[in-house]
């Protein structure tokens, strides 16, 4: 493992021009369940090992509120690219190319809720991998995105692969293991097939 975040991390550092100012932004892009968040640390965490400063940013602060999702209908979809803020998404991006620093929201799974303001990227920040579910797919408002990375990353991980995660992730929150099933096929597998369908092409991929 520690080998192939190596050859991650140099395939990274080949593909990003440091010179001049602004951050870069590296995506790291995958279905619910991919590994986003436990490849992200590490990978950020490397490249300051290397000179590079790096943070993670995780794209999921940017959950519409449980209410707003009720009051379109869309509660059961939580997750779902309409589910998100895009527009909030995208100047944050912007933001953080251009920003010396910049502050974010950031999601909390065990409160099913966003909060604003929880957590900042640092004027010494050279590198910003930002983590989530869309930044690679080919759908109107979000394929404009691409043209933000530096370099981007897809997790490509098997379906089967996918649904065993995503079932445990729900028993680890408290769900009986037929409505973590039901939850993990009904909605996180549906959007992890649409991202699937819907694939821009990516610089680098790590299964």
């Amino acid at each position: 493992m520690l080998r192939r975040m190596e050859e991650l991390c140099d395939a990274v550092l080949a593909r990003l021009d440091l010179s001049g100012g602004g951050r870069r932004l590296v995506a790291l892009s995958g279905a619910p369940g991919s590994g986003k968040s436990t490849l992200s640390e590490p990978l950020a965490a490397m490249l300051t090992e290397r000179g590079v400063r790096s943070e993670v940013v995780p794209m999921d602060g940017f959950h519409l509120d449980n209410r707003l999702l009720e009051a379109r209908g869309l509660m059961p979809r939580k997750g779902a690219p309409e589910t998100f803020d895009l527009g909030g998404f995208k100047r944050l991006c912007h933001a953080l190319r251009a920003d010396d620093e910049v502050v974010y929201p950031l999601f909390d799974r065990s409160r099913d809720l966003a909060i604003a303001g929880a957590a900042h990227v640092g004027q010494d920040c050279s590198v910003a991998v930002i983590e989530g579910n869309y930044l690679l797919f080919d759908e109107p408002g979000w394929r404009d995105l691409a043209d933000l990375w530096d370099v981007s990353i897809r997790l490509d991980v098997p379906l089967a692969d996918l649904k065993a995660r995503l079932v445990q992730r729900w028993l680890t929150h408290g769900l009986d293991q037929a409505a973590a099933e039901a939850r993990a096929r009904g909605n996180d597998l549906a959007n992890a097939q649409r991202i699937a369908s819907a694939r821009l092409p990516a610089d680098l991929t790590w299964c």
